[in-house]
């Protein structure tokens, strides 16, 4: 028995890896749930928290390796070969000479939700429980199953290359410095780059906003559904609400040393694990 939304013909005749079923990706977001929640707590109870810094070098640069070569690809095929109408953008049809292109990318941009889950994953084998918010699991959580109720419904490729192209280019400067921090103590402490990463993030979605609001308002006749560019729009507010309030609390008015420190941990704990215990703080974004 599934949901009615799931009764709804695939937006891809052929579906792609994560997306020919809702139950891969709720088995593994209910697991992980599970782990975050309950089980990883009651599993390290008794334990001391892991040392995962060597783990976490290769993690981060495997992050940014993965979400390179993406955004490149993405970009390459965008704006250099120009395979798609950026005015609007719909998905391929069958038979188009780049519909497996768009599907590939599409799965890679899938899968890498479902690995980022494994940032949740290395505080809790931390004891970094402090950093496992309300906030830092919902974005996860959306972010991975949002990305599969859109392929299944919409389809693949199309209006969700510009989520993926802006998205993996923030994802790939920030664990560039994730990775730089955790082995040159000296960079992290240059507050500059931090500045620029948020600075970063709220352009991201200044774009991420605007470019739905073209397409939906200025774009006429494009197929794209309303109500992805809708949910586009409204994620995009809600992000540079929050981005945009630390930005301002952490650098143009920070109340004071201590307090500024604190309001940096709170929101870079909820997106980023930590390579040291209680050394090693990180912001990241959805």
């Amino acid at each position: 028995m599934t949901f009615g939304i799931f009764d709804i013909p695939q937006g891809d005749p052929e579906p792609i890896l994560l997306a020919s079923s809702p139950w891969p990706m709720i088995i593994i977001l209910a697991v992980y749930l599970l782990f975050v929640l309950k089980l990883g707590k009651i599993y390290m109870r008794n334990r001391k928290p892991y040392d995962l810094k060597r783990l976490l070098m290769f993690y981060n640069l495997g992050q940014v390796v993965y979400n390179g070569i993406y955004f490149g690809v993405v970009f390459y095929y965008l704006f250099i070969e120009g395979i798609c109408n950026l005015r609007c953008m719909e998905s391929f049809p069958p038979g188009h000479k780049h519909r497996q292109l768009e599907r590939v990318v599409h799965t890679a941009y899938l899968v890498n939700k479902v690995v980022d889950l494994l940032d949740t994953v290395f505080f809790v084998l931390r004891k970094s429980y402090k950093q496992v918010s309300f906030l830092h699991i919902y974005h996860h959580v959306f972010m991975a199953f949002g990305g599969y109720v859109v392929t299944r419904i919409y389809g693949t490729g199309g209006h969700f290359n510009s989520v993926g192209l802006l998205n993996t280019f923030v994802h790939t400067v920030m664990y560039f410095y994730y990775f730089l921090s955790s082995e040159y103590p000296a960079v992290k402490g240059n507050i500059w780059w931090k500045k620029y990463i948020t600075l970063t993030q709220i352009v991201q979605f200044v774009l991420l906003f605007s470019y739905s609001f073209y397409v939906r308002f200025l774009s006429p006749n494009c197929a794209v559904p309303n109500s992805l560019l809708y949910v586009n729009m409204f994620q995009g507010i809600v992000f540079m609400y929050l981005f945009g309030k630390f930005y301002i609390q952490a650098y143009v008015r920070p109340p004071s040393v201590q307090s500024q420190s604190e309001s940096q941990s709170q929101l870079q704990s909820q997106y980023q694990p930590q390579s040291q215990p209680q050394s090693m703080q990180k912001q990241k974004l959805s």
